[in-house]
């Protein structure tokens, strides 16, 4: 895990590789990822990224807790990056909600119930892969429903794929650029963000 002492500058445009004591990690830990995010939104919007030992789940702050909490599962990497994009993606007002206010079917979800999963699924998983590239990690889309009915693979991957694309032309939330510039700074990888680091064949 590398060590990060210093604050740094969490402004989009004024991350600097100076602010960080070791640069260009190739190995990947979920302690660095908890670092960075709650460096960069802990203070402000009064949030942490926690490590879970269940089910990945957001939680506002409340009588037990005075901060919110996302709970990203088992220490996995990916997890976290995505638990992180859901958040990023969620306004004000679901913030103030427990896991912003959507439902969730276990695995196991019939073809329609997958259908409407996958459609809430691609802006999340199109900033974790935008996110998966800063942090120089691999990512892979999930339909997280083996024991349920087949789904439409490819039509999902198009769709995250093209989401991407969209986030490249038109730029990514703000909360989320904040957070992929202190990633890309942090593991060393290109700040800018273009469609051809992106293959539609990798998923």
């Amino acid at each position: 895990m590398v060590d990060m002492k210093a604050s740094f500058l969490v402004e989009p445009n004024s991350i600097k590789k100076a602010d960080f004591t070791s640069m260009n990690s190739k190995v990947h830990h979920y302690q660095d990822l908890i670092t960075i995010f709650n460096t960069c939104f802990s203070e402000k919007y009064n949030t942490q990224l926690v490590k879970g030992d269940e089910e990945p789940i957001y939680l506002p702050a409340d009588e037990q807790r005075s901060y919110h909490a996302i709970f990203f599962a088992h220490g996995f990497f990916s997890s976290a990056l995505h638990e992180c994009a859901h958040w990023f993606i969620a306004g004000k007002a679901r913030r103030k909600q427990v896991d912003f206010g959507y439902w969730y079917l276990p695995d196991g979800r019939t073809a329609e119930q997958q259908a409407l999963f996958q459609s809430v699924e691609v802006k999340p998983q199109a900033m974790e892969w935008i996110l998966s590239v800063a942090a120089g990690h691999r990512f892979r889309v999930s339909i997280d429903n083996l024991n349920g009915d087949e789904a439409d693979t490819h039509v999902f991957k198009q769709a995250v794929y093209e989401q991407v694309a969209t986030y490249c032309r038109q730029g990514l939330p703000r909360r989320a650029a904040l957070f992929r510039n202190a990633l890309c700074c942090f593991y060393g990888t290109s700040p800018v963000m273009d469609i051809t680091q992106f293959k539609l064949g990798d998923l």
